[in-house]
């Protein structure tokens, strides 16, 4: 690695010439997680805050803060809705977390889910122009349990401060009854990315996955793995773009679901799976594996893996499948495994891989437009818009079994998403602003550029320091051990 910019080639060869692909694949998850600890300890995490406004003198102080900051706080308490003009809450996300599912780590205590909460931050600004901010919280009752109410209530109470709340890593069944209580009582957008932004890049992949395939979404066959808030979500996207339910299986760690799985229908707290239940899987298919016999299409968000979906299973697919493996940190089956059993497409919810379908793809283009229209909140429409303007920009500059979505660095994809959601939020009724696509467009662009280029001028000021080349060394040769032992 001869350069702090790595790029995959550059990890490929970094390791040593003897080492399988699957040892390569260990490797790199291996490496990316040994410098992600080096690099947070470098830095002490990765988001800090600066003012946007100037001092341009001393009497400036008396602007931003007393006496002249008595004007702002008495107009917004005779028009509260001036306080998304007049603060930074009209680009503000709160991302919210009782950090008890992050990635495939399950619950790693409230203050746990700050690496990924600041991760979200992170990539808002950078990639959406939206500032974010984690609020990992302690959701425990007095009888030392996980309570859905105590998020709620957190969110109620900090939601005049926000134009919008990102729920992030929240257990099921508990994040149902978060986000579905607070859509309708908070008048700020309220979305839990793992299900409508899982839910939106999940069809934007599948969209052009399709059309590779060339296969329609209303004939395919559809197995899941995996029933959480994504999978959920993911369906209820998918029927309403056009997906037959009847071609729809989905199983748990306990098998398919259907109308016969009454434990399912016992547990009220489990509605979102019961409706899965009634709409899909009418033959009652019992395991992914017979799931998985004749289907087009694999959807897995399910337990970290690797070897947790058999290639055998995907040997028996149809022709030019299609295999989304996108449990975090490690999918479910490697795309090497995919490919070599026979998989036309393979993607994963990973960078260092080809077909990246992830949220980072989604949420800062779809915040971003629902911030532009101030938008009261994220409807599964407005999900499904970002979905097909994700899956346009990539068709747009060619589409292939190996790359079927945009890139991160590909930037045009997120104004893009962002006057499209914020169009739909406006043809839905819940925007409180009007605006022309082309004006949404053009704000979400300067937005954007502005928070690249002032991060770039950090980078080459200084100000933010660079990694030293020792850094990815050690952490390589620590990937490179392990992986021999």
């Amino acid at each position: 690695m001869a350069k702090i910019d790595f790029a995959l080639t550059d990890l490929r060869k970094a390791f040593p010439k003897n080492f399988t692909e699957a040892q390569i694949a260990q490797g790199q998850t291996l490496f990316l997680k040994e410098l992600a600890l080096d690099a947070h300890k470098f830095y002490g995490g990765k988001m800090m805050t600066i003012p946007k406004a100037g001092v341009y003198g001393f009497n400036w102080f008396n602007v931003w803060y007393t006496p002249g900051v008595s004007k702002i706080s008495t107009t917004i308490r005779d028009r509260n809705e001036a306080s998304f003009e007049l603060s930074n809450r009209g680009n503000f996300v709160a991302v919210v977390s009782d950090s008890t599912r992050v990635l495939g780590d399950g619950d790693v205590t409230p203050s746990g889910g700050l690496g990924v909460m600041e991760g979200k931050s992170f990539l808002m600004k950078y990639l959406g122009g939206v500032d974010g901010v984690a609020l990992c919280i302690n959701s425990y009752n007095a009888k030392g349990e996980h309570d859905p109410d105590k998020i709620i209530d957190f969110v109620k109470m900090v939601e005049p401060s926000f134009g919008a709340v990102n729920l992030e890593d929240i257990s099921q069944p508990n994040c149902y009854k978060v986000l579905d209580t607070l859509r309708d009582a908070c008048q700020i957008p309220v979305w839990h990315d793992d299900a409508q932004g899982t839910g939106s890049v999940t069809l934007a992949g599948l969209i052009n996955a399709l059309k590779v395939a060339d296969k329609e979404l209303k004939d395919v066959r559809l197995a899941m793995f995996g029933a959480g808030a994504a999978n959920a979500t993911i369906i209820r996207l998918l029927l309403q773009a056009g997906a037959d339910p009847e071609k729809v299986v989905v199983c748990d760690s306990k098998g398919g679901l259907h109308k016969g799985r009454k434990d399912i229908q016992a547990d009220k707290r489990f509605y979102r799976k019961w409706e899965i239940c009634k709409a899909t899987n009418p033959k009652k298919i019992h395991s992914i594996d017979a799931a998985m016999k004749g289907a087009d299409v694999l959807i897995a968000l399910s337990t970290p893996g690797p070897d947790v979906i058999k290639p055998a299973w995907v040997s028996s697919m149809a022709k030019k499948s299609i295999v989304f493996a996108c449990a975090n940190p490690v999918p479910e089956i490697y795309p090497y495994a995919a490919k070599e059993a026979g998989a036309y497409i393979a993607a994963t919810g990973r960078g260092d891989f080809p077909n990246q379908v992830n949220n980072s793809l989604g949420f800062p283009g779809i915040l971003k437009g629902a911030l532009l229209v101030k938008a009261s909140k994220i409807t599964d429409n407005m999900a499904i818009a970002a979905a097909y303007s994700v899956a346009k920009t990539a068709e747009k500059r060619g589409i292939n079994p190996d790359n079927i979505m945009p890139k991160m660095d590909e930037w045009e994809v997120f104004p893009a998403e962002a006057r499209d959601v914020a169009m739909q939020a406006i043809k839905d009724g819940v925007a409180r602003v009007k605006m022309t696509g082309k004006d949404a467009f053009k704000r979400a662009e300067v937005d954007i550029k502005e928070s690249r280029e002032l991060i770039n001028h950090l980078m080459e000021e200084g100000f933010i320091r660079k990694p030293p080349m020792s850094m990815l060394q050690n952490a390589m040769k620590r990937a490179v051990d392990q992986v021999k032992k």
